[in-house]
């Protein structure tokens, strides 16, 4: 509720505490009331002195002194004066009220003050206050929220993972401390930082650091706060912003999601929008205009860098670009060591082993795999976080959730066990395939079995034998079911293999010059640009007689690496079976266990498995000298439940973990 309300719910509380006061302490003195004929009898019986005529009423002094008031009636009464005056009566003319000038300007100008006032509360009411703080008059005001320096407690050392990131701002503090060691050279500060990563990966907390290190006000806003419907007002709003930031220079104005304001002008599909155009012409001239804005320092965050406006990104506005990735294992583990001193934690937690097996994950996955991990300790009524836990937490981020609740018949357990065993016996046998991590059919997320899949190390580019290997791996699961059941009883579970694997076989060949047939010759072009603001061309024309040969050389490589598995499996007939056989009884095998049955060997139980048959719990020490199935999960392959669209790894050209 605003002040004009409370004012006015005031004043009329006011007026009925004095109304009621007054009609309390009033003297009783009215005359006693008679009827006209009463009143027109006493005067021809002279028992009247007086009377004051006042419109309607009559009232006077009887002779014994009593008061009295009368109503007469609308008729004309025309002898009432000569009765009055011959039985001596004095007769007293009362002047009619008139109001004032004022007060009938008042009444006359009451509705439309009303109505002005009724307009004014609500126009406070949308916008949020008084006129300086989002008011009726306050649309072209800046909506950025200022942060003092008391009031910023974030700092370097809450930033991990991105170390180069934070070297290229660390002078933007020194600078900001200190300006005349810059200056004293003849050197200036860039006027405008570029945050550019995935999201996630802690732009905004970088910035935000910046200036709690630097202990200097800090402006936050969002790009699509400058944006209204009416023209000219992101535009003011900007123009406000740059105000309020000189009066507390040297600052920080930190804009999230520029790409909201600063997409290219007049380029794309539709046209470009007068509003925003506007506002992004606003914070070109102030970023670099005929006014200098000394000690100013724009910070912008975007996952969108190929969309803003080039005038956005030349000298002398945005300086500098930052990017911010996405960590590798050594900022993982430091990123999660940063999340992990805010819940207790039990002695057997390694930082390092959750980072190993979560490559491509950014800090806010991170940060949320520490919290599934303390909401799975909260479950089961710890008071500390284990490794247990936060493996747990890593599995149901990357595989899914899972349904131990969905009721499955036998035989769709069986084929689902002999289609993840496909895919693992083929990454097991594979040259240069990563390593088998975890093989499940317990139904997690939209899938009914998962094959996870561990690079030994952070990847970022693939040869075409691992290429080739993962074609054969996504083939794996079809050809199980097909030498298990028959041409005739393959499911569809393996949609999503064969769309990942086509669009594998399909770059390589149009792509990535993988092909001897068409050799190292892009004919696929992005033609996103120019949905996007960028040139405007489309995909590069092809003759017939190209596309023609491009899906040859796309089926010759499909074909090829659909034989070449089901060779791998028929030469591992017995190894598929018996790997069916295990999934079958533990649900979920790792890496030892799958040793074990390609070495021939029956899986040992997994750790703390009851034996039906009265064996006792098998714990680490049965797993000794065996691989550790803790690596970094590379890539998932499931018997799908539908065509759902895999998870992705930004920092794999190929996909990375992908659920299915």
């Amino acid at each position: 509720m605003n002040d004009m309300a409370k004012n006015l719910i005031l004043w009329l509380v006011i007026a009925a505490v004095l109304l009621t006061v007054f009609n309390n302490f009033s003297v009783d003195s009215s005359p006693q009331s008679m009827n006209y004929s009463q009143f027109v009898q006493q005067v021809q019986n002279q028992q009247v002195r007086s009377v004051t005529i006042d419109g309607y009423t009559i009232s006077g002094e009887r002779t014994d002194g009593s008061m009295f008031q009368t109503i007469r009636p609308a008729a004309e009464d025309p002898k009432l004066i000569d009765d009055l005056l011959s039985n001596n009566v004095t007769v007293v003319g009362k002047e009619p009220e008139q109001q004032s000038l004022w007060t009938r300007l008042l009444i006359a100008s009451f509705p439309i003050l009303l109505i002005l006032a009724i307009f004014m509360f609500f126009m406070r009411q949308m916008q949020g206050g008084g006129a300086g703080k989002g008011g009726p008059m306050s649309f072209g005001k800046s909506k950025a929220k200022l942060l003092s320096q008391d009031q910023i407690k974030t700092t370097f050392a809450d930033v991990a993972g991105c170390d180069e990131a934070k070297e290229e701002v660390e002078e933007l503090v020194d600078f900001l401390r200190d300006p005349t060691k810059f200056q004293r050279l003849g050197g200036t500060i860039p006027r405008g930082v570029l945050m550019v990563g995935p999201p996630g990966t802690g732009k905004t907390l970088l910035a935000k650091s910046i200036a709690g290190e630097a202990k200097v006000p800090f402006f936050s806003i969002s790009g699509s706060d400058f944006v209204e419907m009416f023209v000219g007002v992101g535009a003011s709003r900007v123009r406000d912003m740059f105000e309020q930031a000189k009066k507390q220079a040297p600052c920080i104005i930190f804009i999230d999601e520029i790409d909201a304001v600063g997409r290219s002008r007049g380029v794309g599909m539709g046209g470009g929008n007068d509003e925003r155009e506007q506002t992004l012409n606003q914070l070109l001239v102030e970023m670099d205009g005929f006014e200098a804005n000394e000690g100013i320092i724009v910070i912008a965050a975007t996952n969108r860098p190929d969309v803003l406006d080039p005038a956005l990104m030349r000298p002398g506005r945005f300086d500098r670009q930052v990017v911010v990735p996405l960590p590798d294992i050594r900022g993982r583990e430091h990123i999660l060591n940063v999340h992990l001193r805010k819940v207790p934690l039990a002695d057997d937690v390694k930082p390092m082993l959750i980072a190993r097996g979560t490559p491509g994950f950014s800090g806010a996955d991170l940060a949320n795999l520490v919290n599934e991990g303390a909401l799975f300790a909260a479950r089961r009524n710890k008071r500390l976080v284990g490794m247990d836990e936060l493996e747990m937490a890593k599995d149901k981020i990357m595989m899914g959730a899972e349904r131990r609740s969905m009721v499955m018949t036998e035989k769709e357990k069986l084929n689902t066990a002999y289609h993840e065993s496909g895919h693992a016996i083929i990454g097991l046998v594979m040259p240069e395939h990563d390593p088998v991590y975890k093989v499940t059919i317990i139904p997690r997320g939209r899938a009914l079995g998962v094959t996870m899949f561990l690079p030994e190390q952070d990847r970022y580019s693939l040869s075409r034998q691992q290429i080739i290997s993962q074609i054969c791996s996504l083939f794996g699961g079809r050809l199980a079911e097909e030498m298990t059941l028959g041409p005739n009883g393959v499911t569809t579970g393996a949609s999503n293999d064969i769309k990942r694997a086509t669009e594998l076989a399909h770059n390589m060949v149009a792509k990535w010059g993988l092909s001897e047939e068409m050799g190292p010759i892009m004919y696929d072009e992005d033609e996103s640009h120019q949905f996007m603001g960028g040139p405007g061309q489309g995909g590069k024309l092809k003759s017939g007689e190209t596309i023609s040969r491009l899906d040859k050389e796309v089926r010759k490589v499909i074909d090829g690496c659909y034989e070449q598995a089901r060779e791998i499996l028929a030469d591992n007939r017995d190894k598929l079976d018996a790997m069916a056989e295990a999934l079958m009884k533990y649900e979920t095998i790792d890496a030892t266990q799958l040793k074990d049955i390609m070495e021939g060997r029956d899986p040992r139980p997994p750790e703390g498995w009851d034996d039906p048959s009265g064996g006792a719990p098998v714990g680490d020490d049965t797993h000794a000298g065996a691989e550790s199935p803790r690596d970094e999960p590379e890539q998932v392959d499931g018997d799908e439940e539908d065509d759902d669209e895999p998870r992705r790894r930004p920092s794999d050209p190929l996909g990375g973990p992908a659920g299915s």
